[in-house]
This record gives C-alpha cells, sequence and structure tokens, in this order.
C-alpha cells in the first residue's frame, strides 16, 4: 500500500519593488546616508516614517528620494530648518497653496547669497587644483575629471 505524505507548508511571499516597504538601513543605504540621520531628519520633521506592526520604521521610494533631495541640501550648506521650509514650500507651491512669507523669502534670500559665494569659492579652489594638476606630470589624472565649461 502506497504512503501518502501530507504538507502543511507556509509561503511569505515579498512584493515587488512597487510598493515596497523597507526598513530605515535600507533606505539610509540607498539614499547614501547613515541610519542616524534619518532618524535625525525624522526629528527635525523633515521625513515622517510609517510604523509596521512591530513598531519598525519603514519607508517607500518616495522616502528614499526625499531624504536624498534633503541630504543634499544640507551638503549644499542650508540649515534644516531652512529645508523644512523650502520643501514646506514645495509642496505649497504643487497644491497651488500660497507660498511663503516676506520673512521666509528674505531667510532665503540670504541663505541663497552665501551659497552663491560658497560655489564661487568652490569654483576658484576647483580651478587652482585643475591648473596645478595640468602643469604636473600627472596631467593626465584631468582626463576624466569635469571641464569648467561642463560645471559653470
Amino acid at each position: 500500500m502506497p504512503t501518502t505524505l501530507e504538507f502543511d507548508i507556509d509561503v511569505n511571499v515579498k512584493a515587488g519593488k512597487r510598493g515596497t516597504r523597507m526598513k530605515i538601513g535600507e533606505l539610509a543605504a540607498r539614499a547614501g546616508v547613515a541610519p542616524r540621520l534619518v532618524r535625525y531628519y525624522e526629528q527635525q520633521g523633515l521625513l515622517t516614517a510609517q510604523r509596521a506592526d512591530n513598531g519598525y520604521r519603514t519607508y517607500d521610494e518616495d522616502d528614499v528620494a526625499r531624504v536624498a533631495r534633503v541630504a543634499g541640501l544640507v551638503r549644499a550648506g542650508l540649515p534644516t530648518r531652512l529645508v523644512k521650509v523650502l520643501l514646506d514650500m514645495e509642496h505649497a507651491a504643487a497644491g497651488e497653496l500660497p507660498t511663503c512669507s516676506r520673512t521666509v523669502a528674505e531667510l532665503l534670500a540670504t541663505e541663497l547669497a552665501g551659497i552663491e559665494e560658497r560655489i564661487a569659492c568652490l569654483t576658484r579652489s576647483r580651478d587652482t587644483v585643475r591648473d596645478f594638476l595640468a602643469r604636473t606630470e600627472h596631467s593626465s589624472l584631468l582626463d576624466g575629471a569635469v571641464t569648467p565649461a561642463a560645471s559653470d
């Protein structure tokens, strides 16, 4: 008489990339920042995490883009308080809501002047380094470097 085997199998299926939730470590890796920085952005009101049933923070593709944008603005020299204002204004402008007060506009204009000064300083530094390298026996290292015309 043949033996019959019965199986009780539970199968967990992960959803495809669309609609996939990720934990903080994956978000941080994909956005190029540390997990601690993601938590800091959340504390500053720059990011809102969903919570899984177990209480873990979860994020989606839009959060990856937002964290990368926030990190880029911070690296460009904007303080997080102004990054928040800027992102809120962009959101408001997308919904055709009033954009900002005179006070906020003045803060952003002041910040813009500082950014322009840093760009000018970095441009001078880049040109100095490039000119020096061009005069050395290592000028071939510049072959892959960005040219001033391409970056200005």
